[in-house]
């Protein structure tokens, strides 16, 4: 069994379609983020950098006691490693893979989490930071664009892997953050099949309804760190 600490975000869904490709069993534990509930002391024990989402296995495989692991990168490595899925064991085939995970997580997230924070968050509309993050977001765009027209198929190669199920998440927002899948042909292609897929389905629909609520500015200040007024 493996506890999920989660919400329905995009880092969220990394990890629970990674958990409904793996068939493995897992509970839910929400995390409310707008009530700061990522801040209580017993979630920081297991999560130290107050962010969703986080695991505890309790299962290893070393028969030992249950391992917490936080961070998706880390999460998606150890579930791959774990089960022996969606991380070839081939040198270059996991190189491969582990780069464009380590993309995703340094660059596509973080760069398209600013780009829609400043365009639909931001208390105030700052010119110059959004036109920085959209052509940041734009360029990573173009470069996921580039290497799934190389490949012809998924983010890492031939094969469906982790790598897909980071990207992915940050992609279905692509409406909200003033993109159109038309300009990006290689996108369009891999986003729909990847959609269709069972496990992305089921993943993605784990928690749907347990958004934020109202933005508050008690919860503007849990979610972005805006102070309260």
């Amino acid at each position: 069994m493996i506890d999920l600490y989660y919400a329905a975000t995009p880092n969220g869904w990394k990890i629970s379609i990674m958990l409904e490709e793996c068939g493995l069993p897992y509970a839910v534990h929400p995390v409310n983020l707008g009530r700061g509930e990522q801040f209580a002391p017993d979630f920081l024990k297991l999560s130290p950098n107050n962010r969703i989402p986080a695991i505890i296995d309790q299962d290893p495989a070393d028969g030992g006691p249950p391992i917490g692991v936080f961070e998706t990168g880390a999460i998606l490595v150890y579930l791959a490693e774990k089960t022996g899925r969606f991380l070839p064991a081939d040198v270059r085939g996991r190189s491969s893979v582990m780069q464009w995970l380590m993309w995703q997580v340094g660059g596509l997230g973080p760069m398209l989490g600013q780009n829609g924070h400043f365009k639909l968050y931001a208390p105030e509309k700052i010119a110059y930071a959004i036109d920085r993050y959209e052509r940041e977001a734009a360029r990573l765009y173009g470069v996921l664009d580039g290497q799934l027209g190389r490949t012809g198929a998924y983010v890492g190669g031939d094969d469906y892997s982790i790598a897909d199920m980071a990207c992915f998440p940050w992609l279905i927002t692509h409406k909200a953050q003033g993109f159109t899948l038309d300009d990006y042909p290689h996108i369009k292609r891999w986003f729909a099949t990847v959609r269709a897929r069972p496990g992305v389905v089921a993943g993605t629909s784990v928690g749907r309804m347990a958004r934020p609520g109202e933005m508050d500015a008690q919860t503007k200040q849990n979610l972005f760190g805006i102070a309260a007024t």
